[in-house]
């Protein structure tokens, strides 16, 4: 029996970052493959440009992704950039295992699905601390996991910018809020 899920509260306020967790599917691994991830990161450069949004920091994760970013456009709050950005990553991928008639869509449902039915984790970010805290969490991560050695070292992240200036442009604009 599946237990009932909690409701999402988004509360949008334009001069609020964004910390937000999504989880994969029943939370299998889905991110094991470099190439899913690299997918991932395609995905979130073609989200943010076409819906504007401030970027700051990110991470891929086996299992789920990170993002902490601001909404900068009123045509795109959050519910609709993560619908953007899950929906442009879960076609790529379940079209691609549907050609090579993949075993892992047998654990996926009827329909497939990529993400966990929900909005995930999503918390407005009111201070500098707090963001200062979030940033370092989403770079911290794959280290903590044992996925890397040094936060620079996991390429599906935006700690490599910051340090090294390669990958995905973050925005170095005044953070909000």
């Amino acid at each position: 029996m599946e237990r009932p899920r909690k409701k999402l509260k988004r509360i949008e306020h334009p001069n609020h970052a964004r910390f937000l967790t999504f989880s994969c599917y029943q939370q299998l691994a889905l991110f094991e493959n470099d190439a899913i991830k690299d997918v991932f990161v395609e995905e979130l450069e073609v989200a943010r440009e076409r819906a504007g949004f401030g970027m700051f920091a990110w991470v891929v994760m086996p299992e789920h992704v990170h993002l902490l970013l601001w909404p900068r456009v009123e045509a795109w709050p959050v519910s609709r950039v993560c619908w953007l950005l899950k929906r442009g990553v879960a076609r790529r991928v379940i079209g691609r295992w549907r050609e090579l008639d993949a075993p892992v869509l047998d654990r996926l449902g009827s329909p497939p699905r990529f993400w966990q039915r929900g909005g995930g984790y999503d918390r407005n970010i009111l201070g500098g601390t707090e963001f200062a805290e979030k940033m370092a969490y989403i770079h911290e991560n794959p280290v903590r996991r044992g996925l890397a050695e040094r936060a620079v070292d996991w390429r599906w992240s935006s700690a490599r910018w910051y340090v090294e200036g390669e990958g995905l442009a973050m925005d170095r604009v005044e953070k909000p809020g």
